[in-house]
């Protein structure tokens, strides 16, 4: 698919990852809606790359129809659709004072990386099924974030990277339920990213991870995640598959 003159959804695009592939995809033409929770995080974003900010909680349906509408209002209807958002936590099962994990921890993490995710998608493809078909067929380019985590979790990341495990998995029945419709899904489990959560650890901790990369030893650009993210849209062969995009890393238990 062309990026130039097409319209994209971004979640999570207020920061990180997302904000990097807001800006990539403006860059080559997309008109974007960078949809986020963080509503003031959306709206810079969308500010600096003349794109639309709607603020948006991906596990509420009543929510993500209203940012839907809004952006089609405003760019047409979306054939790109990035899924970025998600949050990050670790906490062991059983705690230093031997009471188990809260089973509230372990659902919120779920609900806004799996099912968040897949609320998106399913709401977003109903809508790009009834377009006309570009080149090949092709109606549309939908992307998930994953994480290493999903196949080599550390200590205490169990709610992580069965959220992570579960946007694997449903990686390619979705490429296969949606093919009749011309809808690609591909997946980018990223490793170390120098995203603004990570910029918080202290500078140490930050060079002692990047050591553990075997190539480059460094903490991946998140204009790398982007540039990836763009190729999933303009390679039309690219569905169905998990790519991992970590330096070769595999994350010691600990």
């Amino acid at each position: 698919m062309n990026i130039q003159g097409q319209a994209a959804l971004v979640t999570g695009g207020g920061s990180g990852l997302g904000e990097a592939v807001a800006r990539a995809l403006a860059a080559q033409g997309a008109k974007v809606a960078v949809l986020d929770i963080n509503a003031e995080g959306a709206q810079r974003v969308a500010g600096e790359i003349g794109g639309l900010a709607c603020r948006c909680d991906i596990t509420d349906t009543a929510s993500v129809v209203a940012a839907l509408d809004a952006a089609e209002a405003a760019h047409g209807p979306a054939r790109i659709v990035m899924n970025i958002a998600g949050i990050g936590t670790a906490k062991r099962v059983i705690g230093k004072d031997g009471s188990p994990a809260p089973l509230e921890d372990f659902e919120r993490v779920i609900r806004i990386n799996l099912i968040g995710t897949y609320n998106v998608i399913r709401l977003a493809a109903a809508r790009i099924a009834k377009l006309e078909p570009l080149e090949d067929g092709e109606r549309g380019a939908m992307l998930c974030t994953a994480s290493v985590a999903a196949f080599d979790g550390q200590v205490g990341q169990e709610a992580y990277s069965a959220s992570k495990g579960g946007i694997v998995g449903m990686t390619l029945p979705l490429a296969r339920d949606l093919a009749q419709w011309g809808v690609r899904v591909c997946t980018i489990a990223p490793g170390l990213f120098l995203t603004p959560l990570m910029r918080e650890l202290p500078e140490a901790v930050q060079q002692s991870l990047a050591a553990s990369i075997p190539f480059p030893k460094r903490l991946g650009k998140p204009e790398e995640f982007a540039s990836l993210a763009l190729q999933v849209v303009t390679n039309t062969h690219l569905n169905g598959e998990v790519i991992r995009l970590d330096g070769a890393l595999r994350m010691a238990p600990r």
